[in-house]
């Protein structure tokens, strides 16, 4: 067993439709301020409460880089992810007709270099940082807000 990471290889959906999947990735944000970590929050569409951007993995992306790409549509987010999957977390997602879908959304981190003023869901959510334990406190999923709580950017892999 090699101690050294392999490079994650792009997702591929080849017969399955994205809401098969059922597990979405999640872009843990941050940046640091004043030498302490800060974590981006977004607010869902329909209910407001504050998320995480995610969603459905993405064909020919890796899971590090849908992230990204999340952080892009949903926050405006310019940055760097990684491939280091640091925790997941269990939740249901509004999915209208249906009802709802038990979801595992899979946390990567994405270091923000900057926030662009205009991007795809703009005026659909806000944004807003937070210090890591008041993030965790506005999160619902009790698993997601111990990811946020713990969450220290200097022990990540490099």
């Amino acid at each position: 067993m090699s101690l050294h990471p392999t490079r994650q290889m792009p997702v591929v959906l080849r017969t399955q439709s994205k809401t098969d999947v059922r597990t979405q990735f999640s872009a843990l944000c941050y940046r640091f301020s004043k030498d302490k970590p800060e974590i981006l929050l977004v607010t869902s569409r329909r209910s407001g409460r504050w998320i995480l951007p995610k969603g459905w993995p993405i064909d020919g992306q890796t899971p590090g880089e849908a992230a990204l790409t999340e952080a892009w549509e949903e926050a405006g987010v310019i940055g760097k992810s990684s491939e280091q999957c640091i925790g997941l977390y269990a939740y249901a997602k509004s999915a209208d007709p249906v009802g709802s879908l038990p979801c595992l959304g899979l946390v990567f981190p994405v270091k923000v270099k900057s926030l662009a003023k205009e991007f795809p869901e703009k005026g659909q959510r806000r944004r807003q940082w937070f210090r890591p334990k008041k993030a965790a406190s506005r999160v619902s999923e009790p698993e997601l807000a111990q990811i946020l709580r713990h969450f220290d950017p200097k022990r990540l892999l490099r």
